[in-house]
């Protein structure tokens, strides 16, 4: 049976926090267990649609590395590099956008969705799904990891490479997506109840610990009800919470307590309390796998450095086939 590869792209949109975790850091993490190959890229070119400054962007960069690797990315299992090191993929652009329509680019719901909340139609916005497409396509990949909302990117790329192979012959492997199961995505809420995100101040940095948590924990929102009187579970905000780090048998109980009520029943700092407890025993580990490396900077450049020499060596075959196909070089 033939080698299956895996590509994915990680934004790096700032500091990461509980919903990026549970919705996608976790999955990736898991592929290690799987046989194949593994390729994440660091989406700094994609960023640029977006970001306008320089230092934050190298930060945000270096920031997904460490969290990564701090969560259990093992780089001799996985190839974790810099989307900017690949300089073969703006070449692979350029193919793939001189055979796709305008029409396709018009329909991408990124593009739509992104102008809709006020953000600058710039060219590199509007041709964002080509360079995703050549992202995908550089590695030979089979399989590409997303959720519902992202299955039109691999649909686009799949277009992209038929027009391409349609016109000078089998170059482009087609990817196919690897759906997330539902089972495996918890949802998280942000400190209001509402999804949460960076851009509305509702969310928990995986790394919070100490004071820093605790005060974060405490604006989750409640109601003014005393802990005796008894309430639904399932109605409570922090139970969200508390179902993502608990074991199923101690949040029973937990649930049990508070629906019950009456005297000794626990109060909302007392859940807020199990939640610090379970946050910070979930990313123990992690969080001293995170110190170390940012002590060692050099040791997460050098990681950056292997992992772009692997996948510029998958990039530059599949480049060169390309060029020879339509006639370059």
């Amino acid at each position: 049976m033939a080698t299956k590869t895996f590509l994915s792209g990680i934004q790096p949109s700032g500091r990461p926090h509980l919903g990026n975790y549970f919705g996608a850091i976790r999955q990736h993490i898991a592929l290690q267990e799987q046989p194949g190959e593994r390729f994440f890229f660091i989406a700094d070119y994609h960023a640029l649609t977006t970001s306008r400054e320089p230092e934050k962007l190298r930060e945000a960069v270096r920031d997904v590395a460490v969290t990564y690797l701090s969560l259990g990315l093992d780089p001799a299992r996985s190839v974790l590099f810099r989307q900017s090191d690949i300089r073969e993929i703006t070449e692979l652009s350029w193919l793939l956008a001189c055979v796709t329509g305008m029409g396709l680019l018009e329909r991408a719901h990124s593009y739509k969705d992104k102008t809709a909340k006020g953000i600058q139609a710039s060219v590199g916005l509007f041709t964002y799904p080509v360079l995703m497409a050549a992202d995908i396509l550089a590695y030979d990949s089979d399989l590409v990891p997303v959720g519902k909302d992202q299955v039109q990117h691999v649909e686009m790329t799949q277009d992209m490479a038929a027009s391409f192979n349609a016109l000078y012959g089998p170059v482009f492997k087609r990817p196919e997506c690897l759906l997330e199961r539902a089972e495996s995505l918890q949802k998280v809420p942000g400190l209001d109840g509402e999804k949460m995100s960076k851009s509305y101040g509702n969310d928990i940095w995986i790394f919070e610990s100490g004071k820093a948590l605790k005060k974060t924990v405490g604006r989750i929102v409640t109601d003014s009800r005393a802990p005796e009187e008894p309430k639904n579970p399932d109605e409570l905000l922090l139970f969200r919470f508390l179902e993502l780090f608990l074991a199923p048998s101690e949040l029973a109980l937990w649930k049990e307590r508070v629906q019950k009520g009456g005297e000794g029943a626990p109060g909302y700092g007392h859940l807020k309390a199990a939640l610090i407890d379970g946050m910070e025993n979930h990313f123990a580990v992690a969080r001293r796998r995170r110190e170390e490396l940012l002590a060692d900077p050099a040791e997460v450049d050098r990681i950056l450095e292997r992992g772009a020499e692997q996948a510029r060596a998958r990039a530059v075959a599949v480049r060169d086939r390309a060029f020879k196909a339509c006639g370059l070089r």
